[in-house]
């Protein structure tokens, strides 16, 4: 199998004869494939490294660490003896612990060696100091002395005359580049910088390549078959270590998922669990017939229900983004519920929340408008490295690898700050977020939901703030106007049409509460009314005709609030002055409530009730 190698490996080729030091940091806790003489092979960083100093004729590979000390790679009695005759040292019985002055002596007799090629390498060289910037003494004279190396050391040829001037390098493997004193490696142009990047698609498509034999079923599988596995385990796997892909690899074996179900092996990998929720034969039945359950919490939203509907349905069938080359890190499902307030937007996610996992209560909710400042994008994502809170994660993504089978609502999305709407860009097209601590969470199996009353009102051409719909306009007109809006919002009052771009066609529009649904939600909340006085305390409300005709008056005169109106005014004209009445009777052995009439005096409103 023929492979591109990682290009830190012909980096470090290349810069042998030139550098003296290198300072290699990024990725370097994966994997990486390369050519062994037994053929390809996925090895960690060390034998890798091993593998390109072998090539290059060096004889002896030195590893320290502050926890176990020195001692050789490979750690083979040959290569031993190699080390403890050209550095006087003592490794028969194990590693060899040794102080920052003893390193620093065999760093400085190592560069110099001509007898064999020879590298030494600082594994876990953020440790060594323990604040970079402030020093302790012995620290800083270890520093001074290997920047001194650096520039004094000189390429040599061994003493047996083969090959050409190579430095006998120091490497310092670290988290970071600022773990070591910042001045280190500025001061020094004999010190290469090595970052090593997670691997592209062409590196993951030859590890998977070398993988696919540990799968189920591949080697029965046709050209074809193979060919496509390749290709969805390479995509599916994008951002991720070849340590990773080793890990779905084993994951799939032990949980008996073949090539075929390889997309399963990365969703569970990814985010932790193996029951799909998506795939649950049931849900297919309770989506098929949840029109009539919807438009019963949700009234007099049909247009808006049965688009909702549709995108859920293509959730559920795997189909989001099927359109893309590769769509499989997306998002299940996006939606953006758009119209006036108080009309079921909010209603509808938990409704959507209920219907795909069983629990209304299993929805995400975070209310835009706590995001105005842009400096509260730490609370979603974590504060960066390096600020106070930065290991605590953030509340979007803890949530989100807590709960990734859940409905994520983003209320009034439009009173975030705009630097944090950019934050949607890579969950809309990526389907993962990184926290402050490095941690990804993948949004892969969630719904995306925002809400928003833009489109409602707009700003005139003096700046005033006019209103756009009305009550009473058709619907069709409310969705054209509406649609216009948020995309006058994104693209230009905002200059963010990549945003508007990722939503897509997923705009849904809610027309305003028309008088006969205002009806509907009058009597819903009328009869929630009834039933908590009969779970409180036992009693049958009843309502004359002509109280309930007054009562429908009040509360559906003004509908410009929605369904959210009709309750604030429930409350002010019934329930308040039917707590105040309700304190006043003696409720011991009473089976029933009639309300027969309603006073207002001075703005004061009572009822006139009876308990038999």
């Amino acid at each position: 199998m023929s492979f591109a190698q990682a290009r830190w490996i012909g980096d470090l080729e290349r810069l042998l004869p030139i550098r003296s030091q290198f300072v290699v940091s990024g990725n370097i806790r994966d994997s990486f494939l390369v050519n062994l003489d037994s053929g390809p092979a996925l090895v960690p960083l060390l034998r890798a490294l091993w593998a390109c100093l072998s090539r290059q004729g060096f004889q002896c590979l030195l590893v320290f660490d502050p926890a176990d000390g020195l001692r050789t790679y490979p750690n083979e009695a040959a290569n031993r003896e190699l080390a403890e005759r050209l550095f006087d040292l003592k490794l028969s019985a194990g590693s060899q612990i040794m102080s920052l002055e003893s390193l620093g002596n065999l760093i400085k007799t190592m560069t110099s060696q001509r007898e064999a090629r020879c590298a030494l390498v600082l594994d876990f060289a953020s440790r060594l100091a323990r604040a970079p910037d402030h020093l302790s003494e012995g620290e800083h004279r270890f520093f001074v002395a290997c920047e001194k190396l650096s520039l004094y050391a000189a390429a040599m040829v061994p003493k047996d005359g083969k090959g050409l001037p190579l430095f006998n390098p120091l490497l310092w493997l670290v988290n970071r580049p600022q773990d070591l004193p910042s001045w280190y490696a500025l001061d020094s142009e004999r010190v290469a910088s090595l970052v090593i990047a997670r691997p592209d698609y062409e590196m993951r498509e030859a590890a998977a390549r070398q993988l696919a034999p540990l799968f189920a079923g591949y080697g029965e599988a046709s050209e074809a078959a193979r060919a496509q596995f390749l290709k969805s385990f390479s995509e599916s796997t994008e951002a991720m270590t070849l340590t990773g892909l080793a890990d779905i690899t084993e994951l799939a074996s032990r949980s008996g998922l073949g090539i075929r179900a390889i997309d399963d092996a990365v969703r569970c990998y990814k985010v932790g669990a193996l029951d799909n929720p998506w795939k649950k034969d049931y849900l297919r039945e309770k989506v098929r017939g949840a029109q009539a359950l919807i438009e019963e919490r949700v009234k007099g939203q049909r247009a808006a229900v049965v688009k909702t509907l549709d995108i859920l349905k293509r959730s559920v069938m795997g189909l989001t983004g099927a359109q893309a080359r590769s769509g499989s890190n997306r998002p299940r499902g996006v939606l953006f519920f758009a119209g006036p307030t108080g009309v079921g937007k909010t209603e509808l996610a938990k409704t959507l929340t209920q219907l795909v996992f069983g629990d209304e209560r299993a929805y995400l909710r975070f209310d835009m408008s706590e995001f105005a400042e842009e400096h509260t994008s730490a609370r979603l994502l974590g504060a960066p490295p390096g600020y106070i809170g930065f290991d605590a994660g953030g509340e979007l993504t803890n949530a989100v690898r807590e709960k990734p089978f859940s409905v994520i609502l983003f209320d009034e999305i439009e009173k975030a700050h705009p630097r944090i709407l950019d934050k949607f860009l890579q969950i809309l097209e990526d389907g993962r977020l990184t926290d402050g601590r490095g941690d990804t969470a993948y949004f892969s199996e969630a719904i995306i939901v925002f809400t928003s009353n833009l489109g409602i009102y707009v700003e005139d051409s003096q700046g005033r703030r006019v209103q756009n719909v009305r009550p009473g306009d058709p619907y069709g007109t409310v969705e054209v106007r509406v649609r216009e809006a948020i995309g006058d919002y994104f693209k230009f009052r905002l200059s963010r049409p990549e945003i508007l771009n990722r939503i897509g066609d997923n705009i849904v529009v809610f027309n305003f509460i028309t008088p006969e649904v205002a009806v509907q939600i009058f009597d819903g909340m009328l009869k929630n009314v009834a039933q908590r006085l009969l779970d409180e305390f036992r009693l049958t409300l009843t309502v004359s005709a002509d109280m309930r005709a007054e009562l429908l008056k009040r509360c559906t005169t003004d509908l410009s609030n929605g369904g959210r109106g009709i309750g604030n005014y429930l409350e002010s004209v019934l329930i308040n002055p039917l707590s105040r009445a309700l304190f006043e009777e003696t409720l011991a052995g009473k089976r029933e409530l009639a309300i027969t009439g309603i006073v207002e005096t001075d703005r004061v409103i009572s009822l006139a009730v009876a308990a038999t």
